[in-house]
């Protein structure tokens, strides 16, 4: 079982977060993200700030660049605002997304790119 890192609602967190692990974000982040697994940012989740994951789901709002290395989805009440990265993309009805999307194959130099 990996480990997952909660956030909890109610809690604003001012900084760079980093995990080899999964993350759940349900509060404030003013920084960015970055999980070697799975990141999911929860309805009540706000991140001002870049993040990375194995596979991202986002279901709150998110002003910064989202990049994963497999998968990212963006629920129905989601709002992203600023591009993204992914291999696979999934966008239900309802989602905000409001920048550029770059979709890649068996190339991982977009991903690298935006680790610098």
């Amino acid at each position: 079982m990996e480990d997952v890192t909660i956030i909890s609602n109610g809690v604003s967190i001012e900084g760079k977060i980093s995990s080899k692990g999964n993350i759940r974000i349900d509060g404030n982040i003013k920084g960015d993200v970055t999980a070697q697994g799975n990141l999911t940012i929860g309805e009540s989740g706000y991140v001002q700030g870049n993040i990375n994951g194995q596979n991202i789901n986002i279901g709150g709002k998110v002003d910064g660049t989202a990049t994963a290395k497999e998968k990212i989805t963006l629920e129905s009440k989601s709002v992203l605002k600023g591009d993204l990265i992914t291999r696979i993309l999934v966008v239900e009805s309802g989602a905000i997304f409001d920048g550029k999307s770059s979709m890649t194959k068996n190339d991982d130099s977009l991903f690298k790119e935006s680790q610098k």
